[in-house]
């Protein structure tokens, strides 16, 4: 005989159970979230201090205007913020980032996916390859920007050597509007291409080797292989070095004040630099904090779309 939820004759139910959305939740574990709470007390305080107030104190003195000699401060509201949309710097600041993005992260992927496939080769004396290509992890942004400084060199510099020695007038690849944004793009290229390397690699390093072994017995050649097993496979790899060096990019600030300091005439001036030059050179804190919030929300933004716009194409394979 059976008594109540099928449960044997003369048993007493389980001490504490209850029912909750279908489930049995025993009653001792509703007691652990003290127990919980206080073993994530240490990373709650850390992320409190570090992350929350910062951001909560930033939010609020982007409301704040400061008077012209810095000595005190009054509320506006979102006066600030509506001010900084509408200027004209923080617009050209705004169209000059996004510039930098777009030169950045489709080259800096393309490159460390290429140079992925080719250390993947099982090649005699690849692994020293491997090391070169990764080699610019262990580069600062100070050093990658001296090195690219000497390069860039009017007068002495390999790039303009290069130049004249197939017959092209040389260049002023950091004092000219039109060049200066594409050098700092190719000296951030350069400083993340070890990064993405070792992520695109480490995720070429997980496709089954089976999957090209049954590729190339059906006959397929590497242009097919690549596009129809490489590519699918990597594409949660590609996502998330896309994210990353989205984020890296919006964040660049070491280059643009070791190569350009925002010029010529604020043709690099991006968002970073443009809040450095509010807090620290302009002496208006409030302003800064109301372009930082703005590029917060920024990177927000686009990392939620390509999370919900590109994930959608992403194959996650058993």
């Amino acid at each position: 005989m059976t008594g109540v939820m099928g449960s044997p004759a003369g048993t007493a139910p389980l001490s504490g159970a209850g029912l909750e959305g279908g489930e049995i939740v025993a009653g001792p574990r509703r007691r652990e979230w003290p127990l919980a709470v206080l073993m994530l007390a240490p990373s709650l305080v850390v992320f409190g201090v570090f992350v929350f107030y910062p951001l909560g104190r930033t939010i609020w003195l982007g409301t704040r205007r400061q008077d012209p000699f810095g000595l005190s401060s009054r509320g506006v509201g979102l006066d600030q913020y509506i001010d900084v949309f509408q200027s004209d710097s923080f617009r050209n600041s705004l169209e000059v980032t996004g510039k930098f993005v777009a030169l950045t992260v489709p080259l800096g992927l393309v490159l460390g996916l290429a140079l992925a496939v080719l250390a993947n080769q099982r090649l005699r004396g690849i692994t020293f390859f491997r090391t070169v290509f990764s080699s610019t992890v262990a580069t600062s942004v100070a050093v990658a920007s001296l090195m690219w400084l000497t390069l860039f060199n009017p007068s002495i510099g390999v790039v303009n050597h290069f130049l004249d020695s197939i017959g092209r007038e040389p260049v002023l690849w950091l004092q000219d509007p039109d060049t200066a944004l594409i050098a700092v793009s190719l000296t951030t290229v350069w400083q993340n291409l070890g990064v993405t390397f070792i992520v695109m690699i480490a995720g070429l390093q997980s496709v089954p080797d089976e999957l090209y072994e049954s590729a190339r017995i059906d006959g397929a050649g590497g242009w097919r292989q690549f596009t129809e097993i490489t590519l699918p496979m990597l594409s949660p790899t590609i996502l998330f070095a896309s994210v990353v060096l989205m984020i890296n990019a919006f964040q660049s600030f070491g280059q643009i004040d070791l190569l350009t300091q925002g010029g010529p005439f604020d043709e690099t001036n991006v968002i970073v630099y443009s809040i450095f030059r509010e807090a620290f050179s302009n002496r208006d804190p409030g302003v800064a904090a109301a372009q930082a919030v703005v590029l917060f929300g920024i990177v927000l933004a686009l990392t939620v779309v390509q999370f919900r716009v590109l994930e959608r194409r992403v194959f996650y394979g058993n």
